[in-house]
């Protein structure tokens, strides 16, 4: 043997090591020879099932409540109370802005209402004195001590004061509700949040300057969230509203039923496809996860173990096999969708073969399974 072919045989032997061990060096055999013995592992067997045929629509995972807070006004962010990821109550104080003219709008405003009062008391005082001197020249005129002309010249002192009392009145509410006006303008320096929820973005930092629609935060609702799926139009007469249909969100670990909540009447000319929100729950959701939901079209003959049987190691994915002496044995599977906390063979296993699905990290190759 040459030099060339002992170190190819060393290469494949490593190769097989690095598969059939579990990270560190482990032994398959006792000192004396014997198979090392393994207890406290759960086995269970590979199960022939019956599995939904579907159609497959992927998209993105979203809050059902969103908003995203934009700035009314030019202004300078004078502070930013939160940050990315933080949770708020309803009506927390997160951003303060500055804007000098819409406060000395607000300042105008308020004066003007004030002076607007004080003209109608004033108004009020004419119209007193006009009516009680009508009265006068009344009582005088049946006693002829006046004359018609006189008396008629006080009826019309008494009519001006009446107007003048409705004029400050109109001018009072004027001033009041353009008072109010400016007064919500400067209330837009503040901004507060409108539910209560998380901060995912914060797209301002204190001293910026800031104008009429420039986004300053976006606060989603905790709780509630919706997939939404894009679904080609060709499929899209099998989706029904409240319809449950598969669904699956990886990274959270998730495979649920959602509720079809909306569908949004009008595709999208580019990709030819229906966008569908899928009302979902579960631990773990985050806006901006990938989900997957699946439209049922069928069923198909299958093999599904429990996920916990499955061993991934790099680009290799095994499972541990217990044959009928009760020997560990690693077998390499090709696997296919989740269903829930299982998982579909499509080659290496056939149904009924028994497996490891609890204490998989204590096993090697070649134990005895107890």
């Amino acid at each position: 043997m040459n030099v060339r072919t002992m170190a190819a045989n060393l290469l494949v032997l490593g190769a097989l090591l690095s598969v059939t061990g579990c990270g560190g060096k482990q032994e398959t055999t006792t000192a004396a020879g014997q198979p090392v013995v393994v207890s406290g592992v759960t086995v269970a067997p590979a199960v022939a099932a019956t599995l939904p045929e579907g159609i497959e629509a992927v998209g993105t995972v979203k809050a059902k409540n969103s908003a995203v807070l934009a700035a009314r006004l030019p202004a300078t962010v004078t502070g930013v109370f939160v940050r990315d990821g933080e949770a708020v109550g309803k009506g927390k104080l997160l951003v303060t802005l500055e804007a000098g003219e819409s406060s000395a709008q607000a300042a105008s405003a308020t004066a003007a209402a004030e002076e607007a009062a004080r003209g109608l008391d004033e108004a009020r005082a004419r119209k007193r004195l006009a009516d009680a001197t009508y009265e006068r020249y009344n009582n005088l005129f049946k006693e002829q001590a006046v004359t018609r002309q006189e008396l008629d010249n006080r009826k019309a002192d008494k009519e001006v004061a009446d107007q003048g009392v409705q004029r400050a009145i109109a001018r009072l509410a004027a001033s009041r509700d353009a008072a109010r006006a400016a007064s919500v303008v400067a209330g837009y320096q503040r901004i507060v949040s409108p539910l209560a929820g998380t901060v995912t973005a914060k797209q301002v930092e204190r001293g910026m300057t800031v104008f009429p629609g420039t986004p300053l935060l976006t606060v989603e609702g905790d709780g509630d969230f919706r997939l939404e799926v894009a679904v080609p139009e060709s499929q899209i007469d099998r989706v029904k509203i409240g319809a449950r249909l598969p669904v699956t969100i990886e990274s959270a670990g998730l495979a649920l039923d959602g509720r079809v909540a909306e569908v949004v009447p009008s595709a999208d000319p580019g990709s030819r496809t229906f966008t569908v929100k899928v009302d979902v729950a579960g631990k773990g959701l985050k806006s901006g996860m990938f989900g997957r939901m699946v439209l049922p079209t069928g069923e198909r003959s299958g093999i599904v173990v429990a996920k916990a049987a499955v061993v991934e190691r790099g680009a290799l994915t095994s499972v541990w096999v217990v044959d009928q002496q009760g020997t560990a044995r690693m077998r390499l599977v090709k696997v296919g969708k989740m269903f829930g906390d299982r998982v579909e063979i499509l080659s290496g296993l056939t149904a009924g073969e028994r497996l490891v699905v609890g204490g998989a990290d204590r096993v090697v190759e070649g134990a005895r399974i107890r």
